[in-house]
């Protein structure tokens, strides 16, 4: 508990300032293609702040701050859903008689798909050049370094001595994956736990093909969650870590590849869930990132050092953190679900192939749907959250 009050504000920062950065990439296009914007909040609910620029959008900041929207003038309300023909014909009435028929191309509804297709796209898209932009930041300033995947100790009757993994062989690739660290190694076995995979390592002079079937295990052994399990091969990897700087360019080719790997990685695990393979226990929300920020505020915290050190590191430790969120927030907006932007972009794609604008009481119902299919996910991954950090163990433990 101490963790999460303590990693509460800066995830609270953190989170805002990634969603300005989502809304700015919705903002920023728009403005591109002179799309009238009447507003922009950092937040929902009650605005505690506002100001008017030149150009009429009210800037806000707003009570609620997991969130926050970019509304476009002539918008009934924050989600954009197309309107149907009869208000769409409304609209360009009120508008012409209003402000002449000149200023009807200025609003959104009025656009060429192609540019409400960008307009929404930009809002994920800004969330991972958010990420790549990081990744590059600190292998610029940190440069690039790993623990090559060398095997130093295979453990008797586990799944890698079972394929015939030996002591000195390095990996290479894993289902067809390239690896080069350990940490991709690990990564990659524990997201194909009870499922066969095809290990590609070099052994002396050749390259060796072997199977192994990850077991499924305790990630934490001595964690609060015994629930939480995930792949093991029974290996263990050392060799002397490989470090080197790298120019700009090469941080951002490097921060481009990082960002990929973590969408991969992402869409992965996603897709063993619906087949049945993994079963969600570790899909995270707002309780579980809290608590990370807040583990990692603690330790730095608990570190002998100067104080512009500490901070200096926790800021760094914050900035890649921030990169793994955007990931995270992008991928979800991407989702074809109406109330987000990915189902934004499904109609647009739908009206695009059948030249006809979808009907608004089934834009309704299914906005209906998505608010409901939204709420399940975010409580299922509250549950998960509070198994995760052994709440529910010792709430348990009061009444036992």
């Amino acid at each position: 508990m101490l963790s999460f009050i303590a990693g509460l504000v800066p995830f609270l920062i953190i989170i805002s300032l990634i969603v300005t950065f989502h809304e700015l990439g919705h903002f920023s296009v728009a403005r591109l293609f002179r799309t009238r914007v009447e507003r922009f909040s950092v937040g929902f609910g009650k605005i505690l702040l506002r100001k008017k620029d030149r150009n009429g959008v009210e800037w806000c900041l707003s009570a609620l701050p997991l969130g926050g929207y970019v509304k476009f003038a002539g918008d009934e309300h924050i989600t954009s859903m197309m309107p149907s023909a009869e208000d769409l014909e409304a609209s360009r009435i009120a508008i012409t008689e209003r402000e002449g028929a000149a200023a009807v191309k200025d609003y959104y509804h009025f656009k060429p798909l192609w540019q409400k297709f960008l307009i929404i796209l930009a809002g994920p898209a800004a969330n991972f050049v958010l990420a790549i932009g990081i990744f590059a930041l600190v292998f610029w300033i940190a440069g690039d370094s790993y623990v090559p995947a060398k095997v130093v100790m295979v453990e008797p009757d586990s799944p890698a001595a079972v394929a015939g993994f030996q002591v000195g062989d390095t990996v290479l690739s894993i289902d067809g994956k390239t690896v080069e660290s350990r940490e991709d190694v690990r990564m990659q076995v524990m997201l194909r736990a009870d499922t066969q995979t095809r290990f590609i390592v070099q052994r002396g002079a050749s390259r060796i093909v072997l199977l192994a079937t990850p077991v499924r295990a305790i990630m934490e052994p001595d964690g609060p969650n015994q629930n939480l399990k995930a792949g093991r091969l029974g290996i263990a990897m050392d060799a002397p870590e490989v470090s080197r700087p790298l120019n700009p360019l090469q941080a951002l080719v490097k921060g481009n590849e990082q960002t990929w790997k973590v969408l991969d990685t992402n869409l992965t695990y996603i897709s063993r869930i619906f087949t049945g393979k993994e079963n969600g226990n570790q899909i995270g929300g707002i309780v579980g990132m809290a608590k990370t920020t807040g583990d990692v505020t603690v330790a730095a915290a608990q570190v002998k050092a100067p104080l512009w050190q500490i901070v200096l590191s926790l800021g760094f430790t914050y900035l890649q953190y921030m990169a793994y969120i955007s990931i995270g927030v992008g991928f979800l907006n991407l989702l074809p679900i109406p109330a987000l932007d990915g189902g934004h972009l499904a109609f647009i794609l739908w009206q695009g192939v059948t030249r006809k604008p979808i009907s608004a009481g089934f834009q309704n119902a299914a906005f209906r749907i998505a608010i409901v299919l939204v709420l399940g996910l975010m409580l299922f991954a509250f549950w998960n959250d509070i198994n995760n950090i052994g709440l529910t163990k010792f709430i348990g433990g009061l009444f036992s």
